[in-house]
């Protein structure tokens, strides 16, 4: 519950100012799927591009903020809950800030993603579905997870014994099954242009 005591307190330098300064708009990229679906990996080389184009940008992923921000958090489906809310409103910060910001999470559940959407205006959320079945990211297992869950070492997995609910209107789906990683960043980099997002 909000303390009726905290007002928010406007400043005089706003998000178009930011935009004029940075020459470009600012908006979230949402990478979401499986684990071991290629959303880090993606995420990582769409920034690269982006930065070498002259794009400001930051990166949040899913394990890295674990190490720090959100190391109190569990796996239970609360605190899954909740370590997309902070993330929502990390990455809402830094969109403010006039940075396009990239979140790399699995973020299984449509009604956290919605949460999200909704901190957002039109075209500054871009959802982005990484797309591949379990049994291909089974195969690749690039932590070891998948095995660990087979051993019995990891219970309430995403895509095992925990759904994932697929987006419904993602605006952007990168089937990483059938194409590579510089397609998949080609598709996103793409759409970012064709809708003046860059």
């Amino acid at each position: 519950m909000m303390e009726k005591n905290i007002k928010w307190h406007e400043g005089k330098v706003v998000k178009a100012n930011r935009h004029k300064l940075h020459g470009h708009k600012s908006t979230l990229l949402w990478f979401t799927g499986l684990s071991g679906s290629g959303k880090s990996t993606i995420a990582v080389e769409v920034e690269k591009v982006l930065h070498e184009h002259g794009i400001h940008t930051y990166r949040l992923d899913g394990d890295n903020i674990r190490h720090g921000l959100n190391q109190d958090l569990s796996f239970s489906k609360e605190d899954r809950k909740e370590n997309i809310r902070r993330v929502g409103e990390v990455s809402k910060l830094f969109v403010d800030a006039g940075v396009l910001t990239l979140a790399a999470f699995i973020s299984p559940f449509k009604e956290d993603r919605a949460f999200v959407r909704s901190l957002f205006q039109q075209q500054e959320f871009i959802e982005i579905y990484v797309h591949a079945n379990v049994q291909t990211c089974i195969n690749r297992d690039p932590k070891g997870l998948y095995e660990k869950v087979d051993k019995g070492e990891i219970k309430g997995f995403t895509g095992i014994d925990s759904p994932y609910e697929i987006p419904e209107s993602p605006e952007i789906i990168v089937d990483t099954e059938g194409q590579s990683i510089e397609k998949s960043v080609e598709q996103i980099v793409q759409y970012l242009k064709n809708n003046k997002l860059i």
